[in-house]
């Protein structure tokens, strides 16, 4: 650090608006750094790195969740940037940066989350740029959730100021139609929380665990061995029916099943998958 280096209130206001960072952490910065720039920000994000370390064991249940697609609806990603406080979360600034993020996952439709940490955003891995908002902001700041589908329709939806954001694929491009029945079926998938699509979609060793419970359960209530394998399978059907995407009651009309809501608006049309992401409660 040379001391005899001048820095100006403009090169200050600069480095603020390319890092984000506070006036005195911008001055400090271009102080250490001499008036270099780049060392400037380097510097900042080894504030930032040290902030992360400090903030490793919070909690960040606030957040923001973002559903996308590109411009005909065939790709599409669904992710949750999670911060500590519902003041951060509720930041236009954080909640642009969390869009952000979605977009290059959207233009680069990355495997999973570490794919996506390795991505550039604007110059900078987004991990990187991750740790330059814990050090710009002061929380913990992390990617909780992610997935990227694609599929010849998708709907996105994101409900209740950011908590949740929803993905519906579908078998056919979307028009204003498959719109309309996408968004209810989301809306299906943010207030039901289903675990699959259909009894095909659950995993075989959930299916082991409830064949288990049910059979314990009458066992416990008397029932001989051959009668509770019985009361296992009736359970069992009643977990895929509350549990399953399709085979739910819809919750605009109790009388029909997901399933049978989008046949009676296409009979051609079938959901074929979901992603949820959700700020954890």
């Amino acid at each position: 650090m040379d001391s005899s280096v001048k820095i100006t209130a403009k090169e200050v206001n600069e480095l603020r608006q390319i890092t984000g960072a506070g006036m005195m952490d911008c001055k400090k910065a271009l102080v250490e750094a001499n008036g270099d720039f780049e060392a400037a920000i380097e510097y900042l994000r080894k504030k930032g790195q040290k902030v992360a370390a400090n903030r490793a064991d919070r909690s960040a249940t606030e957040g923001a969740a973002i559903a996308k697609t590109n411009a005909d609806c065939t790709k599409g990603v669904v992710l949750v940037l999670g911060c500590e406080t519902d003041f951060v979360a509720k930041n236009q600034d954080f909640v642009g940066f969390a869009h952000k993020v979605a977009d290059v996952a959207l233009a680069t439709m990355p495997a999973d989350l570490y794919a996506l940490l390795s991505l550039d955003l604007e110059g900078v891995s987004i991990a990187d740029r991750l740790t330059e908002q814990i050090g710009k902001i002061g929380e913990k700041i992390e990617i909780s959730q992610f997935a990227a589908v694609e599929a010849p329709g998708l709907i996105p939806y994101i409900h209740a100021g950011n908590r949740i954001g929803v993905l519906v694929a579908v078998n056919k491009a979307v028009n204003t139609a498959i719109e309309e029945v996408g968004k209810d079926v989301a809306m299906q998938v943010a207030a039901m929380m289903p675990i699959a699509l259909d009894e095909s979609s659950v995993p075989q060793s959930v299916i082991e665990k409830e064949l288990e419970i049910g059979k314990e359960q009458a066992i416990a209530e008397g029932k001989p061995a051959e009668m509770a394998e019985k009361i296992a399978q009736g359970k069992l059907k009643k977990y895929f029916k509350d549990s399953t995407l399709l085979n739910q009651q819809f919750v605009k009309d109790n009388n029909l099943t997901v399933r049978d809501y989008v046949k009676s608006i296409d009979k051609e049309l079938a959901v074929i998958d979901f992603k949820r992401a959700a700020i954890a409660k």
